[in-house]
């Protein structure tokens, strides 16, 4: 109620959109950062033409399985993406005006501004609360991302009530002192010519995002406007009839939508105008700019080019151990030459990351055709960033750091996973094998953290060759993430390490030596190398079949039939992985593990601390092997459901 002034202005007057077309992809982009405010933002869509939404999806909402859910998912029509974690939406947004600034910058030529638009934000105090949006801010601030306008609501409430309880700074100059360009339009209750100057001033600014605070009312009209009352509370039905009367509607009448209304309101036509002029000059581009139109289409349409996945390398057992970090930038310089939709960057840590695109700029404000990101300091602005290009839909977005470091950027990655979005989460140092860091930096349950996430995938490859399948995985995935946990220390290419194997995300590397295995040895990443090495040790003792699992998630889409060809029914199975136990039990009778923090020191010195050596896994394997000849070996993958 208190924002419907600035909404007004923005959508009946600026907001370049075609309602018959939610994925035309020179819209302006719209983000309701403030999710818990999406009733005003299904009304837009509704209003202004969405055919998707009828006057019965408002009635449903918060309501299950509608169209109307209590913040805004980014699977519904004109929702870019979802919103509800505050100062998400607002950092997503730095992605998208990320997105139009280098697309503009490769596609555009003279005479054919083929992406050419404005993303608009909606947040209130939670948003600018939240770290992740200063992150974000300070971001945007100096890639000077002049596209990118955001209206702050200054309603001075949150749920606890005041925001001077906890909230008192100048938001205006740390914005400015971000470099953004800000505004105030102090009376945002009635002051709509004063919204529509100050997005024409912003719109004027070509070097610099722009903030506007606007002071509004919450609640506007209400017996308790002005409170925390009317924040996530309906209002009863008398103050509701006293809110009809005073904007001159009957109280009696519910869900009604005047005639002049709908005609202020409706961008029908002005969108299919807006659209097929586009679509026109999109045609002449495609005459005189033949090659870079033909990729366009592509990007748009979210294809892959023919081939893309014969570029990457290929190892064998007689190339040099390296780390999995090292051949994925083997991986992604290949890559980057085929797909000029791959664009991303580390958290300061391209020396440590190897994800640099050395070929390609940085993009900056002067340089805009760049695809490497410089994102700083800041991972999860990182993360909100990359779900922010990965929404725009023309981008396979990449965002590296250290797998620790995925905790400073959980809630955009679950965020990724929530709305389904193919973006790459590219985790090097991914466990106690990073040595002499020590344990703040070795990631012990970030593997399970990922795992236990509903769509998303976890790829920890055990060398070059399961690295490019993980690559290939990822990519694949048009409707979700990847992490790709890769080791900092290096690893030897396997003899018997299989793409094809890989992308099932577990097979048998090395099988038994004359008939069916008394043990199965198991992991993942850096450790598959001492399943080898064990098994070399039981040799003259135990027949034992080595898999590697690289992908719990892609293990788990195989038939049953495929399932128990690897992990044969009636033979032990044994797991070792330099992270946490939890969750092995689903796949092994006995695993070797972390059940504590880390170390510092050589890793190898590490690792025989607790005890991920191939020597004890020899005598696990043995100990497992003896126990279950006392009793039946139950079988794991076969469940009641």
């Amino acid at each position: 109620m208190g924002m419907a002034p600035i909404a007004y202005v923005l959508w009946t007057k600026y907001l370049k959109q075609n309602p018959l077309n939610s994925k035309w992809i020179n819209r302006d982009r719209f983000v309701l950062s403030n999710g818990h405010a999406c009733a005003l933002l299904y009304s837009l869509l509704y209003l202004s033409g969405h055919k998707e939404y009828t006057l019965d999806d408002l009635k449903s909402f918060r309501q299950l399985d509608s169209k109307t859910p209590g913040h805004p998912e980014n699977h519904f029509p004109g929702v870019e993406v979802s919103t509800g974690p505050l100062g998400q939406g607002i950092s997503n947004a730095v992605g998208l005006a990320i997105g139009e600034a280098h697309l503009a910058a490769h596609y555009n030529k003279p005479g054919f501004p083929v992406i050419d638009h404005y993303t608009y934000v909606f947040c209130g105090d939670g948003c600018l609360q939240e770290g992740i949006s200063s992150e974000a801010g300070s971001l945007a601030g100096h890639l000077g991302l002049g596209k990118l306008i955001v209206f702050y609501d200054d309603n001075h409430i949150t749920i606890d009530g005041e925001t001077e309880l906890s909230f008192t700074e100048d938001v205006l100059k740390r914005y400015e002192a971000y470099g953004w360009h800000v505004q105030h339009v102090k009376d945002g209750n009635h002051d709509v010519a004063g919204i529509a100057h100050a997005l024409e001033a912003a719109q004027k600014v070509h070097n610099k995002p722009s903030i506007i605070k606007v002071t509004t009312t919450i609640g506007f009209g209400s017996a308790k406007q002005g409170t925390e009352a009317v924040h996530g509370n309906p209002l009863s039905k008398d103050d509701l009839a006293n809110v009809k009367k005073q904007f001159g509607f009957d109280p009696a009448q519910a869900f009604v939508v005047p005639e002049d209304v709908k005609k202020v309101y409706d961008r029908t036509e002005a969108g299919k105008k807006a659209e097929a002029q586009w679509q026109e000059m999109l045609a002449k581009y495609a005459q005189e700019h033949k090659d870079l139109a033909a990729e366009f289409n592509r990007r748009v349409a979210k294809q892959l080019p023919a081939g893309w996945e014969d570029v990457l390398p290929k190892f064998t057992p007689k190339d040099a151990a390296v780390a999995t970090r090292k051949s994925s930038q083997a991986c992604i310089l290949a890559l980057g030459k085929v797909l000029p939709e791959l664009m991303g960057g580390s958290a300061d840590l391209n020396p440590s990351c190897f994800t640099y695109l050395d070929y390609s700029k940085d993009f900056q404000h002067h340089s805009p055709e760049g695809r490497n990101l410089r994102f700083g300091v800041r991972e999860h602005a990182m993360s909100a960033v990359v779900n922010g290009l990965a929404a725009y839909g023309m981008f396979i977005p990449y965002g590296s750091t250290f797998l620790n470091f995925i905790g400073y950027a959980w809630g955009a990655v679950l965020l990724s996973a929530l709305s389904g979005f193919r973006a790459l989460f590219i985790m090097t140092h991914d466990s106690i094998g990073l040595g002499e860091d020590g344990p703040t930096h070795q990631a012990i349950e970030k593997l399970m953290l990922v795992r236990t996430t509903p769509n998303i995938l976890l790829l920890r490859p055990a060398d070059g060759n399961e690295t490019a399948a993980a690559y290939i995985t990822a990519i694949r995935q048009a409707h979700r993430p990847a992490v790709l946990a890769l080791s900092r220390q290096n690893v030897p290419q396997l003899e018997g390490s299989s793409r094809d194997g890989a992308l099932k995300g577990a097979y048998v590397l090395q099988d038994a030596e004359g008939g069916k295995p008394d043990v199965i040895l198991t992991g993942s990443g850096s450790e598959v190398s001492l399943c080898v090495e064990a098994k070399q040790k039981l040799k003259d003792s135990l027949k034992v079949r080595v898999v590697s699992f690289p992908s719990w998630e892609l293990f788990e889409e195989q038939s049953l039939e495929y399932r128990e060809a690897v992990f044969v029914p009636g033979v032990p199975v044994v797991s070792i992985e330099a992270g946490s136990v939890t969750g092995w039990q689903k796949y092994a009778h006995a695993s070797l593990g972390m059940t504590t923090f880390g170390a510092s020191g050589p890793y190898q010195q590490v690792y025989k601390k607790f005890g991920l050596t191939g020597d004890n896994l020899a005598e696990k394997a043995k100990v497992a092997v003896a126990f279950y000849k006392q009793t039946p070996v139950p079988n794991l993958l076969r469940k009641p459901w």
